[in-house]
């Protein structure tokens, strides 16, 4: 037995060779062929992105977040996270350039990202002007500031409301940003009064509502409109002409006349255009030749159209402050029982359209703050609710045809009832009328 003793040796090794060898060789062809594609793909997928707050990587900091706290200065903030005072001395004067910290206000977010040690000194600071705008202090290696934007992201809408009592009210009951009421103002303004709409009127609008960090900060382009005044059928379509747009009606007249509608926002009619009007103070009749728009003092007043001051003064029985602009050879405007005058009125200045020359008063004859104003054609006073001034700068004809596909597209955009429109719909149909834009 002892004599075969080496050769058992060597069978067993080589035995134990094969076994191992041939589970080597499985492991191989497990590992080339049998593992899962779901598996082998993990090596090949790419390192995952950091999350980025104000394009500043989390996961590097320590994050935290508050408000500006009422009497907090700059270095109220950062005294706690480990910046001296020369330093904020010297953020504060190199700052001035992008922003002033003095306009620092109680209440704007701030955010601080400090180191992760026990020093929580701080790396970068984050403070936000508005909304949309901050101004980013990095104190890594040597102080840099720059300043930058959210991302704003656009959500095209389409809304109808029908009048009950205000266009405000009507926006409020068919819960849309009442902030779209301002732009559809300033379309309309030369076309509809606004301060006679009545009840059953109706909108009907295709606009771009803008959102930071998923919450609404405003209105922004508005694509198409419709508004149905006294049963009259208004609509205005957003056009660029020659890099410059303006909104058209359906046959390329601009709907922008040559004066606004009204000399000021968000009022009333008090009293109409008369030849015989009991006159509030003294009491008899005699003609009241021009409208009177109820206000509380101070509320802003526009010129209705591009013009020069021709008169300024102070009537003791009559109009009190009041301003006389002269527009063309046909057509003058007067605004009277003005509080106060706008800076720089004065005789012989040009005014432009929707230009701030005064504030509504209660000065000369008046029993509460309005403002008389007043339209003469050829000398002669005529009622300012009845004026029709011509259009300015219809579509060029040889812009006609790109118009009319736009006009067409979105006037198809507006026929369609908002219930059975969704978001995807809206947006795949309105490629094929216009590019949406932000307008800054």
């Amino acid at each position: 037995m002892k004599k075969y003793r080496p050769l058992i040796i060597s069978f067993i090794v080589i035995l134990i060779s094969t076994v191992v060898l041939w589970f080597y060789y499985q492991g191989e062809k497990f590992t080339e062929y049998d593992l899962p594609s779901e598996v082998a793909a993990l090596d090949s997928l790419p390192e995952p992105e950091p999350e980025l707050l104000y394009g500043i990587p989390v996961d590097s900091f320590q994050v935290e977040s508050s408000e500006v706290k009422k009497n907090e200065f700059l270095a109220d903030i950062l005294l706690k996270y480990g910046i001296n005072y020369q330093m904020i001395d010297r953020l504060a004067k190199s700052s001035k350039p992008v922003f002033d910290v003095r306009k620092i206000r109680k209440g704007n977010k701030y955010t601080i990202f400090s180191t992760k040690d026990s020093l929580h000194k701080a790396a970068y600071f984050v403070y936000e002007i508005d909304n949309t705008d901050y101004v980013c202090y990095d104190f890594r290696d040597s102080l840099s500031i720059e300043k930058g934007q959210k991302v704003i992201e656009r959500k095209l809408k389409h809304k109808k409301g029908i009048i009950t009592s205000s266009l405000w009210n009507a926006m409020v009951d068919n819960q849309i940003n009442v902030q779209l009421s301002i732009p559809l103002s300033d379309i309309f303004a030369w076309t509809i009064d606004f301060f006679g709409i009545q009840k059953g009127d109706t909108f009907n609008v295709i606009y771009d509502e803008l959102y930071v960090d998923g919450e609404s900060i405003g209105i922004g382009a508005v694509y198409a409109a419709n508004f149905v005044h006294h049963g009259e059928s208004f609509d205005a379509y957003r056009y660029a002409q020659d890099s410059v747009v303006s909104y058209f009606d359906h046959e390329g007249n601009s709907l922008k006349k040559a004066f606004l509608k009204a000399p000021l926002k968000y009022s009333r009619i008090s009293s109409r255009f008369s030849y015989s009007r009991m006159h509030p103070v003294l009491r008899y009749r005699r003609p009241h030749l021009g409208i009177d728009y109820a206000a509380a003092t101070g509320t802003p007043v526009y010129t209705i159209g591009d013009g020069v001051i021709i008169k300024r003064g102070y009537q003791k029985r009559g109009g009190g402050k009041y301003l006389k602009i002269k527009h063309n050879s046909v057509y003058t405007t007067t605004y009277m029982h003005l509080h106060n005058f706008a800076k720089g009125m004065t005789v012989g200045k040009r005014v432009r359209q929707g230009q701030l020359i005064g504030y509504v008063g209660a000065t000369g004859l008046a029993t509460g703050p309005h403002l008389d104003f007043r339209v003469f054609r050829n000398g002669k006073a005529m009622d300012p609710l009845k004026v029709k001034a011509p259009p300015v700068s219809p579509v060029k004809k040889e812009n006609m045809v790109a118009f009319q596909h736009v006009a067409d597209s979105l006037k198809q955009l507006l026929q369609v009832p908002v219930v059975q429109q969704n978001d995807s719909l809206l947006q795949d149909e309105f490629k094929v009328s216009s590019t949406p834009s932000i307008e800054g």
